[in-house]
């Protein structure tokens, strides 16, 4: 029966939902592709300036986060990702025709607004379908849209540049780019309305006896997590462990984001160093290397980590292993062997993303758990604001990327040294998973 469920519900949801987070993504951080490729020269940023635009999205989204997710409890995922896309969809679409600096930083400031609540709330969306056990592969299998929108994003915003220009209206090639990548999150927000299910007991997709398993599985797990953890919401915004999570999940995004916002730049900038002449679209293609890496990592780690039931170890390693690897990447002599060190970073990035959500939802539950998950999320996603802007400012006043990587470096170092220091999964849980496993 379990496998049966599970294989149901992972065909139903997972495909969708990571095409709502490939759609997210892509239009959160295609502002990077842009840059290089017309859009600094239009609006006159410089690299700390363009740093500040990316990272205004963040102020926004930390903002929402904890009441949005709180919203989507309350109201239900169906409405309120709903919600989400169709707003956020509406404000990517209006970038196309941004005429300054100053109207691009309020536009990247909403558009966190809009998207407030939306990556927690599918977080917490996957702990209504799937036990604990399958969770971080069911988390992975959301997640490998960020590796899968930049390994498949970046080609198709450099052909949408190239092709695009002045072909529509007269618009320039990245103003082109933001129209077409931003129209999908209307149209696929006007899906979700009918196609999400909010609990297992409303799932009409699923049989009589799948739904009521299904439903009594999640809703057991639920008060065993209550019951023996009795986190209040007050707690779950004041626990010591939470903000220890946060700080762990501070040092992951640091890493994706300032490597998502600044390696099309990286990548330009090998012309100048090592004295190569990439085309805009075999740009795109060499940006989406570590990423199809990426994918893998991502995937398989997180079903080792699902196998075993370990979860500190799975997130410490790769996270050490890609803080070490990046400042690497920009000493080496040949821009193959930077490529190496930066899909190595990029490989243990997304190694731990997934493997990581399960920790905070081992011991929360209902709307702690919406809490809780909002919190980390908001206050980690803030290295989305640093990240780039301080990566930004340390290229403008040293000349080179050097100095912004090496505290990317240390800030993914610094998390997986706290993530072994905190052991915060519990220990019996993960014994009593690995036994489950094993007896079934």
């Amino acid at each position: 029966m379990r496998k049966r469920v599970m294989r149901k519900v992972a065909w139903r949801l997972s495909p969708f939902l990571g095409l709502l987070y490939f759609i997210n993504y892509l239009d959160r951080t295609n502002i990077a592709f842009a840059a290089p490729h017309g859009m600094n020269a239009a609006l006159g940023f410089t690299a700390s300036t363009f740093g500040l635009a990316s990272g205004l999205f963040f102020v926004g989204y930390l903002l929402l986060e904890v009441p949005s997710n709180l919203a989507l409890h309350k109201f239900g995922a169906r409405r309120w990702i709903a919600r989400i896309m169709v707003s956020w969809g509406i404000i990517a679409t209006i970038m196309t025709w941004v005429p300054n600096a100053g109207t691009m930083y309020v536009l990247r400031f909403l558009l966190g607004v809009a998207e407030a609540g939306f990556f927690p709330g599918i977080i917490l969306y996957l702990t209504f379908w799937f036990p604990k056990r399958e969770r971080a592969r069911a988390v992975a299998l959301f997640m490998l849209a960020v590796p899968l929108s930049s390994a498949i994003g970046s080609p198709l915003s450099a052909w949408l540049i190239t092709s695009g220009h002045q072909v529509f209206g007269g618009l320039d090639g990245w103003r082109f780019m933001f129209l077409v990548e931003g129209l999908p999150a209307i149209i696929v927000g006007i899906i979700c309305w009918f196609y999400l299910t909010d609990r297992p007991a409303d799932a009409k997709w699923l049989d009589e006896d799948e739904r009521v398993w299904l439903s009594r599985e999640m809703e057991a797990e639920e008060a065993q997590t209550a019951q023996r953890y009795h986190v209040t919401l007050k707690q779950a915004l004041t626990q010591g462990r939470i903000w220890a999570l946060a700080f762990v999940y501070f040092g992951i995004v640091y890493g994706l984001y300032a490597i998502g916002f600044f390696l099309p730049t990286i990548i330009a900038g090998f012309k100048k160093e090592f004295h190569t002449d990439f085309s805009v679209l075999q740009q795109g293609f060499i940006v989406a290397i570590p990423y199809v890496f990426g994918c893998f990592s991502m995937y398989f780690w997180a079903k080792h980590g699902d196998k075993t039931g370990e979860r500190v170890w799975h997130v410490a390693l790769p996270t050490i292993v890609g803080g070490i690897a990046i400042p690497i990447a920009l000493y080496l002599s040949s821009p193959v062997a930077a490529m190496i060190a930066i899909t190595v970073c990029t490989m243990g990035i997304c190694a731990a993303l997934p493997t990581f959500w399960p920790l905070p939802t081992m011991f929360l539950s209902g709307a702690a758990a919406a809490a809780g998950v909002a919190l980390i999320n908001s206050v980690g996603n803030t290295a989305g604001f640093i990240g780039p802007y301080v990566t930004g400012w340390l290229a403008d006043i040293t000349g080179t990327q050097q100095a912004g990587m090496w505290v990317v470096g240390l800030a993914m170092v610094a998390a997986g040294v706290v993530a072994l220091i905190l052991k915060a999964a519990p220990k019996s849980d993960d014994d009593e998973m690995v036994k489950a496993d094993r007896l079934g």
